[in-house]
């Protein structure tokens, strides 16, 4: 007899049916698992072997083999675990096969047979609805499998609950779903002394999602900032709450199982290397741009990063995915995400003050700023200098207006949008994806901003890309505005945040 019970591979974050095969045979006592383990699925074992002791039983002194079907996809994880001692069960005649017939199990073993977590609940529970299955999964992943709508979902401490719960010995309980209280997060935009003109981009860069970046000297307050954005920005909808917490379920990140409607906010340190950023490792797991999908990505110290890192960013930057690509596996992650950078002006930091600069300015600063390639620098929307303020001037300034009242504004501009896109029926968000036709259609500059525009591409030399990012930003202070038309006002303020441009040829 062979028994049969189903759990999932994941490709990125799609799961996939895999069929655990068992079968015990007259024969050398072994216990053998085939079809592409890894390490941990080999060592699923041992853990098996003493789950089961636990319920009382012992494997008998035959040959079982295990097989997990289709055999040319390596299997990776511990969550094997389950379905293994369950296929083995059934084998053994404790468990009955058509009790399982249409569950999809995961999850890890401990010696005495408790059900430890494991990462990926929530895709396995958005398979398993999509075909009409069950879920068995530990009961620490019960809230977070519990959010794809899944009816039938088992959620035990152990295998012997488990195995009880089959045997009408005992009932388990469909799990809740649960989320996260939204505590506050980040520093509030009162903490900023002066710096009106950052507040102003940071508040218009959160309304339209657009990419900024800060360069001003060490002390600025470019950090300080950044800290800030968490706090302004609206908290994800329910749609976006799903794509968000299948990368963490994927990514073992997702804790207590409970999902967030806080946005993501990643800030990486520059020491971080290739795989950590855009993923990868032997299992081709999420990196920091996939983490911070339809939340902010913060790159602090820019210059400092490796250059590949830093290359790596402008292909999903366009796209909103990357593909990491191993020898072993070719995943698809999604990675729309909003970066947010700071940097110095040079080494040194201080470019513009004669007193302080080092004696090899301005030529440190063209060394320095050229550490950023010219197409990732057009892929910021905004571009503003950060001036250091004085310490008279900030201890006289008074405290400047609180998060909630900035946040107000960008909520009510951000739902301009969402109505906007919801009209035309597409994914879209926020302006910072504007492109084709529909940034045509909604960004109708007036006369004077028109004429504005064509001045300006030709004097700061902008490419396609600069101008159409002109445009974006341009409709997004408009929304601030609660205008439904793009002028003049707009579209030059839009231009005074493409400071990059000046700011390398001054350098």
């Amino acid at each position: 007899m062979v028994a049969h019970v189903t759990t999932v591979a994941f490709e990125g974050i799609e799961a996939q049916y895999i069929d655990v095969q068992a079968q015990i045979v007259a024969g050398v006592p072994t216990f053998t698992v085939v079809g592409l383990p890894d390490k941990a699925v080999a060592e699923s074992r041992e853990r098996v072997r003493s789950a089961i002791h636990a319920l009382g039983l012992a494997l008998p002194n035959k040959r079982i083999i295990v097989n997990l079907a289709p055999a040319d996809i390596l299997k990776e994880g511990s969550h094997y675990d389950l379905p293994i001692a369950l296929a083995i069960l059934i084998s053994m005649g404790a468990l009955e096969a058509e009790r399982l017939a249409n569950y999809v199990a995961l999850g890890e073993l401990s010696l005495d047979g408790g059900l430890l977590p494991v990462s990926g609940a929530l895709p396995a529970a958005m398979l398993a609805s999509s075909r009409g299955d069950g879920l068995i999964c530990p009961k620490i992943c019960g809230p977070e499998a519990a959010w794809s709508g899944l009816e039938d979902i088992l959620a035990p401490t152990s295998l012997t609950a488990l195995v009880n719960h089959f045997k009408d010995i005992q009932r388990l309980s469909k799990p809740e779903c649960e989320i996260q209280p939204l505590a506050a997060i980040g520093r509030d935009m009162r903490e900023i002394r002066g710096q009106q003109t950052a507040r102003r981009a940071l508040e218009v860069a959160a309304a339209g999602g657009h990419n900024l970046l800060m360069i001003g000297p060490p002390g600025a307050g470019k950090s300080l900032l950044a800290s800030c954005l968490p706090g302004i920005l609206p908290p994800l909808d329910a749609s976006e709450i799903l794509e968000v917490s299948m990368i963490n379920s994927i990514a073992g990140k997702l804790a207590g199982g409970m999902l967030s409607s806080r946005r993501p906010f990643r800030d990486p340190h520059h020491s971080a290397s290739m795989p950590a950023m855009v993923g990868g490792g032997k299992r081709a797991l999420p990196g920091e741009i996939s983490l911070a999908h339809n939340g902010v990505l913060f790159l602090d110290e820019l210059p400092e990063f490796q250059r590949g890192v830093l290359e790596s960013l402008r292909q999903p930057l366009e796209t909103g995915t990357v593909s990491v690509a191993r020898a072993q596996a070719h995943v698809t992650y999604p990675s729309r995400f909003q970066l947010v950078a700071a940097m110095n002006p040079c080494r040194c930091g201080y470019l513009s003050d004669a007193a302080r600069a080092c004696n090899k300015a301005p030529r440190c600063a063209v060394d320095y700023q050229s550490k950023i390639s010219g197409p990732l620098f057009d892929r910021f929307d905004m571009a503003i200098d950060v001036p250091e303020v004085a310490t008279l001037d900030m201890l006289g300034s008074s405290a400047g207006e609180a998060s909630e009242a900035v946040a107000a504004r960008v909520t009510a501009a951000r739902q301009l949008q969402k109505a906007r896109f919801f009209m035309l029926k597409v994914s879209e968000r926020t302006n910072s994806q504007l492109q084709g036709e529909m940034l045509h259609d909604f960004v109708v500059p007036d006369d004077k901003g028109r004429k504005l525009l064509e001045q300006a591409t030709e004097s700061m030399r902008l490419s396609m890309r600069g101008y159409t990012r002109v445009l974006r930003v341009a409709r997004t202070i408009a929304d601030l505005a609660q205008s439904e038309t793009v002028n003049h006002v707009h579209v030059g303020e839009a231009l005074s945040y493409r400071q990059m441009q000046f700011g390398r040829q001054e350098a």
